[in-house]
């Protein structure tokens, strides 16, 4: 296949899971692929993979979690290739605590690389892309985790986030030709191994999919959407991997209650019920609204608070 003739691609964190199967299906499809992990030796595993079927590929083990390094993983791209067409932004890392509990550094950690990484990997891309005159496409990583996930205040308001610079990024760099979009993505992977799926907590992934899933299932979604066959594709969240594809509806707004002159506290509490019938599922696993009894507090002893400092 040669959707991806004469272009060079970058995958973030892609030493193993799901950034391997990027790698491996981008290179399958024609392009010269950057496998960048701060696992320089599990990067250079998949390299040679790729070289191995006939791809030309360079590992780098530079980490996104800084700006000189993330515009350093670029030049390496156009030193390397002679220039970047496609950037996946993959990497991405946990600190799951409950929020009560959630430090700074916990949260921190989450936020420089999910959201400041693909911030400024996707930055210095653009610049070169936008430079070079031939556009390009950036695929990021988001997570149905920003629909609200327990334990994971950090990693679903980096995912949020990401989402949200999906969105602000496809309407600025449209005048370059340069396409964004992001994918939720399912699979096995070092990351889900070390998740808490005990009772007490929802599992990152459905219990459908608590068995073994290929990560690698997720690379023809993202192959296709930096191919010339999804031109007209900008600004969009996809869940992919194992068998679905599935479209995440951009945010807006629902139900709306208009009165003339504006409203009032009697006026609101007179009508409000409108909307409270529009409450639907809530959180990523898509449990039933679980709040029409009402929100009390049970007047236990609260939770630790996280060390101070």
């Amino acid at each position: 296949m040669t959707l991806l003739q004469g272009q060079a691609a970058i995958v973030t964190g892609a030493g193993g899971g799901i950034g391997r199967g990027h790698c491996l299906h981008l290179a399958q499809a024609g392009a010269a692929v950057v496998v960048n992990d701060i696992d320089l030796a599990a990067a250079a595993a998949v390299v040679a993979e790729i070289q191995a079927a006939g791809g030309r590929a360079v590992a780098c083990g530079l980490s996104i979690a800084a700006r000189d390094s993330a515009f350093e993983l670029i030049a390496t791209c156009v030193e390397a290739f002679g220039t970047v067409d496609i950037l996946v932004n993959n990497a991405g890392n946990l600190r799951d605590r409950s929020f009560l509990r959630m430090s700074d550094d916990e949260f921190d950690a989450v936020w420089l690389v999910h959201v400041k990484g693909t911030f400024w990997c996707s930055q210095a891309a653009a610049l070169r892309m936008r430079d070079s005159g031939r556009g390009g496409v950036i695929i990021n990583t988001a997570s149905g985790a920003h629909f609200g996930n327990v334990g994971q205040t950090n990693y679903s308001a980096a995912k949020g986030a990401i989402a949200s610079m999906t969105y602000t990024w496809a309407l600025e760099l449209a005048r370059y030709g340069i396409r964004v979009n992001a994918i939720c993505p399912l699979g096995s992977t070092q990351m889900t191994a070390t998740l808490n799926t005990g009772s007490a907590k929802q599992s990152l992934v459905s219990a459908a999919a608590a068995k073994y899933v290929d990560p690698t299932l997720n690379g023809p979604l993202v192959v296709f959407l930096c191919s010339a066959k999804a031109q007209g594709v900008s600004g969009q969240i996809f869940g992919s991997g194992a068998e679905r594809i599935a479209h995440l509806v951009q945010p807006h707004y629902g139900k709306t209650l208009v009165r003339p002159g504006g409203w009032t506290v009697e006026a609101i509490g007179q009508y409000f019920s409108a909307l409270e019938g529009e409450f639907g599922a809530l959180g990523m696993l898509g449990q039933p609204y679980p709040f029409r009894g009402g929100v009390t507090a049970p007047m236990l002893e609260p939770e630790a608070t996280p060390p101070k400092g």
